[in-house]
């Protein structure tokens, strides 16, 4: 016998004690999918037979059945269950969690139970309770369906219960094994022509002879579509014909639409109001063909509410659905998936008013629907409504997955009056849905423990305490949050030069990336500045639409820690303005076809961020130590006319007197005055992002070399790079990049980031570092003091240890990626915030100070 439960569905197994309900849940179901009230009176009273806890074992079975269901577990019940009020409270949970009961009943002889029952020497209860039991089963057997359970297995013999075998049953709408490519199409209404048109921008192509049609799909893609394929339009019966023919020939799936089902019920002759097109429709299908009639209504009724695709990662339903629904068969879950949900108020055109559900979505399936035509594609929350009107005069939209990426085509004419006017006028600001939910962020999104994943590395771990501290930061002082969109990771430099007389050197970052199996390299000159992130917009009302701003402006600059990075509004706007001159003129708009731009950058002088910084540390280092060591060699040399044998201190003061001397030399050469926005400097090294793509797949030449032409487009303001690529497999390519280091660290330069040739590199366990800075040996002294270079210093700092800040650096710049890709999908800016907040919360993480 075999017997098909669904693979998400509540099990009953109903029978008195000692029918083998439990031998036969360990034979067919895993340990852990049953929940024994037997087994739940032992966790309450460590004994399985103590009616007492009877109570307290029914309350715990009860909140494991409700964490199961919630989790979307099969979950067989181990009970008695013949009792209808035992059985309502689980059926009830079955219903919450819009899941099928299923019922398996042993309905085997009394006599063959009480055999049982006296092998078992902890169950001498007594012969009356299994005969009590076994009557109470046999009394509620006929309304057990009644009861709201879906299917009833009787079995009526030892021998029925050996011979069965349990197959589970995929729900009709799990098509989680379809991965896609998909395109899915919003509310059509019978606009064929249209529909045709937007396959052919989809690059499918449709043939018609008589009336079947034909269709080419372009590299194994599949359609969707989201339901209302009818009424209002004029195209109602070829809309059916081909979408029909799509769906039977696997090369589309459908679900069904509110005015779907209201036709499927008026061809059946129920009474329904022939309002709102289905009148035209009605009218369309009485011309054709009963046999045409019939299969029409049988195709759209065996249509699913709503359909899974991808692993879960999407789902589509015409109305929308909430997060508990996805993947659940009821009633309320057909209702949802058709209607939505709706306040029970109407409005001033007597319409609905319907319950904003994506408002507070918050799940990882992305949700596409239809059904309220809106103006353009409305993403909001993970989230995207494509129903843009096209028989209101609006257009057909399609949503490529998992591309994210819009293709609309307009409508031939106004097929159909709305009775809600959705389109905005001409001198309307278009609605900002997402902006809006955005502008008040739930702490609940950022604080405590957090597990991000990540494309390029999953699961990275945010703790608690360093979450706080990122929030301390972001809430005091950090730019407008709709700016943020992107931190940059923090660098590892070197491992500890082989040079007797250095501690960082090329030749350690050339070692590192040649066992990491990249032979080829980009060393670019580090500008010794600070670390600007730049968001650029071609207008103003760019700042708005895409960022949400509530002040238009034309971008931000902003620090590496989130905070604005000029204090006095009318010199950045000057800023901004003469960028976006250089944009303009080198082309980059047209060519990445963006109104925005994301860029990293490197911006001077130093003093400019740094200034108390340098007033407070570095300054004062400078001044203490030249004053105090110059009055001491002044003392040294007086007292050497009288006293001998002070040469040797004598020349240890005048190194040290050097050292500090070149120290102050060293921070100098980054700091001057900025009165003006003729004393900055802007070196951009990345072209992070732009609309619709993030430019991690570009070589790091293609990035200097797009950014070259923007700043020979402004020389004054802009400061291209120089960079060389280095072939590591050759050692002349290697030792000129050394010879170049050379020469730039002996005028006190900073130094040079070594990355690999692609953006983003795999090495042996995956992706490897994306950059290793090389600094020089004047430079250092800026981070190390004067006197680091002195042997005996210098040796102190030799063992330092870069694995942590590695570690520390390749998750800072997995979550910065996944920031900005988050942020190009148009996904909620929370989910773009979790990452930024964690480039800022793992900055917290201690480091070996040597670094």
């Amino acid at each position: 016998m075999k017997i098909s439960v669904p693979e998400l569905s509540l099990v009953l197994l109903v029978g008195p004690s000692g029918c083998g309900k439990s031998s036969f849940a360990r034979k067919h179901f895993l340990p852990t999918e049953v929940v024994s009230s037997d087994f739940c009176r032992a966790l309450v009273s460590d004994n399985e037979n103590d009616q007492s806890a009877t109570g307290d074992a029914f309350d715990l079975l009860h909140e494991i059945i409700r964490k199961r269901l919630a989790r979307g577990r099969l979950t067989v019940v181990d009970a008695t269950n013949v009792q209808p009020e035992a059985r309502k409270s689980l059926i009830a949970l079955a219903k919450e969690y819009h899941l099928f009961a299923e019922a398996i009943v042993f309905d085997l002889p009394e006599r063959l139970c009480q055999d049982r029952n006296t092998l078992r020497p902890d169950r001498q209860f007594g012969p009356h309770v299994i005969r009590n039991q076994s009557q109470q089963l046999r009394r509620s057997l006929r309304g057990l369906e009644r009861e709201g359970i879906r299917h009833v297995f009787k079995l009526s013999s030892a021998e029925e219960v050996d011979s069965v075998t349990i197959e589970r049953q995929p729900l009709w709408n799990n098509k989680k094994t379809e991965h896609g490519p998909f395109d899915i199409v919003g509310d059509v209404h019978g606009c064929f022509d249209e529909l045709v048109e937007l396959m052919g921008r989809l690059s499918y192509t449709v043939d018609q002879q008589d009336d079947a049609y034909s269709v080419s799909s372009p590299d194994g893609r599949k359609l969707v579509f989201v339901g209302d394929l009818v009424d209002r339009g004029p195209g109602t019966i070829k809309v059916l014909r081909l979408v029909s023919s799509l769906v039977h020939s696997g090369q589309a799936f459908c679900v069904p639409g509110n005015h779907d089902m209201k036709l499927v019920r008026a061809l059946r002759g129920r009474d329904v109001k022939r309002t709102y097109g289905l009148a035209e429709t009605m009218e369309q299908l009485g011309q054709e063909s009963e046999a045409f009639r019939v299969e029409v209504a049988k195709f759209l009724d065996g249509l699913v509410s709503h359909l899974v695709f991808d692993d879960g990662k999407l789902v589509v339903a015409h109305a929308g659905l909430k997060e508990a629904m996805h993947g659940r068969g009821s009633g309320a879950v057909r209702e949802f998936a058709l209607f939505g949900e709706t306040t029970g108020e109407t409005d001033e055109f007597r319409l609905p008013v319907r319950y904003n559900w994506a408002a507070d979505y918050r799940g990882k399936a992305l949700v596409v629907y239809g059904h309220t035509p809106v103006p353009e594609p409305l993403f909001l929350n993970n989230t995207v409504n494509i129903d843009t009107g096209c028989v209101f005069g609006g257009e057909l939209t399609a949503l490529r997955y998992p591309e994210r990426e819009i293709v609309s085509v307009k409508a031939h004419q106004t097929y159909y009056e709305p009775a809600r006017p959705f389109l905005p006028e001409a001198s309307e600001t278009p609605r900002l849905l997402q902006h809006a939910q955005d502008d008040v962020l739930d702490l609940a999104d950022v604080v405590g423990k957090r597990l991000i994943d990540t494309r390029l590395k999953p699961k990275i771990t945010i703790r608690e305490e360093n979450a706080i501290a990122a929030l301390e930061v972001m809430s005091r002082f950090a730019s407008d949050p709709k700016w943020l969109i992107y931190l940059p990771p923090t660098m590892s430099p070197t491992e500890t030069s082989k040079h007797e007389d250095l501690l960082e050197h090329p030749d350690e970052a050339f070692a590192f990336y040649r066992k990491e199996g990249i032979s080829t390299v980009v060393c670019e000159q580090k500008h010794m500045g600070s670390r600007a992130v730049v968001v650029l917009c071609k207008d103003e009302s760019v700042s708005q639409k895409r960022f949400g701003v509530v002040q238009a402006s034309m971008g931000t600059v902003y620090t590496r820690t989130g905070r604005r990075f000029f204090t006095n509004d009318e010199l950045e706007r000057q800023f901004l303005i003469r960028l976006l001159g250089a944009v303009n003129e080198s082309g980059l708009w047209d060519e990445l076809g963006t109104d925005w731009l994301c860029l990293d950058c490197e911006l001077m002088p130093w003093s400019a961020k740094a200034q108390e910084l340098l007033q407070k540390q570095y300054a004062p280092v400078g001044n203490a130590g030249l004053h105090a060591l110059k009055a001491e060699s002044d003392i040294i040399a007086q007292a050497m006319l009288r006293v001998p044998g002070l040469e040797a201190l004598s020349t240890q003061t005048t190194a040290r007197l050097d050292a500090v001397d070149h120290y102050t030399r060293a921070y100098r050469q980054y700091c001057w005055p900025v009165n003006s926005l003729g004393d900055l400097k802007l070196a951009p090294f990345h072209i992070l992002a732009s609309e619709g793509a993030v430019h991690t797949d570009k070589t790091h030449t293609w990035h200097m070399e797009m950014i070259g032409r923007l700043c020979g487009a402004d020389t004054e303001l802009l400061l291209a790079t120089p960079f060389h690529v280095v072939n590591l497999e050759d050692e002349r390519s290697s030792a000129n990049a050394v010879a170049w280091w050379m020469e730039m660290t002996s005028r006190g330069g900073e130094g040079m980031v070594v990355k690999p040739l692609n953006f983003i590199a795999e090495g042996r366990r995956g992706v490897t570092q994306p950059a290793i800075k090389c600094r020089g040996s004047e430079y250092l002294r800026i981070i190390y003091g004067p006197e680091y270079l002195l042997p005996e210093n210098l040796e102190r700092l030799r063992p330092r240890n870069v694995g942590a800040k590695r570690s520390l650096a390749s998750r800072e710049f997995a979550l910065g990626i996944e920031a900005l890709e988050r942020f190009v999908r148009r996904e909620p800016l929370r989910l773009t915030h979790e990452c930024v907040f964690g480039v800022l919360a793992l900055e917290s993480e201690p480091v070996d100070p040597r670094l």
